[in-house]
């Protein structure tokens, strides 16, 4: 296995993005969150990801939101960037990242919904070819691939080193994993309440959400599923995870909203959201606030 592929091991964390309430970005905000996120030992951070808003910001934004976290994370871990959109945005980002300090990039599914395999191939590959960096992609949402598709995808792009699954197909994913083997480094993407299935059939790490909110939690269930403690990952599932989750599927798009209103109460900057997401309701506010003195507790 690579370096970097090495070093991924336990829980991704996933900053958010700071914006102020006009919806600018406020770098300051995330400098600081990056910068007490970093001094947890988690195995990498994610910046300008799914959670961090990449979708809602312009590239030029998402290399800075990256520059930051890189100034922030100071060598104490890898920081992969987010890219996105279409192939000549995604080459932009991609390299002016890798000029930034990004140690590796989170290639997420272009939005065009439609695209052929061989147009995905190529995506992909002409990523990998104008960037030096090693590449991971995102299957999410539509972008869902056979075993078969990945090990040709394998075999197109060199640099193409890390699979982050946002399908949460446990069956699939293990089909996949034993297709390909050793060759791609095996993390567990769709959400925290998932990591016992992601762990149970051989992921080395998982990106977490709630990273940006508890760090020892996210540590205790890597821990936890690395080891094989089911007893213990049950007890954090039900006590803490599954309750947020519920909260989560309320309103479409609180997978990032009700993460930014639950820093906001725990006294961390969060912010609003963008469009077009939306920020999380009175009601589920409150809710959110009492489920947040148990996790004070944790």
């Amino acid at each position: 296995m690579t370096e970097i592929q090495n070093k991924l091991k336990g829980v991704l964390g996933f900053p958010v993005t700071s914006f102020n309430q006009d919806l600018s970005l406020n770098l300051e905000a995330m400098e600081k969150n990056v910068d007490e996120m970093t001094k947890h030992p988690f195995c990498a951070i994610v910046s300008a990801g799914g959670t961090g808003e990449v979708y809602s910001m312009t590239p030029q934004e998402a290399v800075q939101v990256v520059r930051v976290s890189v100034k922030a994370a100071a060598g104490r871990m890898p920081v992969i960037g987010g890219v996105s959109f279409n192939l000549p945005m995604a080459i932009y980002m991609a390299q002016e990242m890798e000029k930034a300090g990004a140690e590796a990039l989170l290639v997420v599914p272009p939005y065009y919904i439609n695209a052929p395999e061989e147009g995905m191939l190529n995506y992909f590959e002409q990523i990998g070819r104008h960037c030096g960096l090693p590449l991971s992609f995102y299957s999410r949402d539509w972008a869902a691939f056979t075993p078969q598709q990945v090990a040709r995808l394998v075999e197109r792009v060199p640099t193409l080193q890390i699979w982050k699954d946002g399908q949460g197909d446990a069956r699939k994913y293990q089909r996949i994993m034993t297709k390909v083997g050793d060759r791609l480094a095996w993390l567990g993407g769709i959400g925290d309440d998932c990591a016992p299935a992601y762990f149970g059939i051989g992921c080395q790490a998982y990106t977490s959400s709630i990273s940006t909110i508890n760090p020892k939690m996210s540590l205790a269930i890597a821990e936890a599923g690395i080891s094989g403690d089911r007893a213990r990952l049950s007890e954090i599932m039900g006590k803490y995870v599954h309750p947020l989750y519920e909260l989560r599927d309320r309103v479409r798009g609180y997978e990032v909203a009700a993460m930014k209103a639950a820093m906001d109460i725990l006294g961390i900057y969060g912010g609003p959201v963008r469009p077009p997401l939306v920020d999380c309701k009175p009601n589920d506010i409150e809710d959110l606030r009492k489920l947040m003195e148990l996790y004070k507790a944790f």
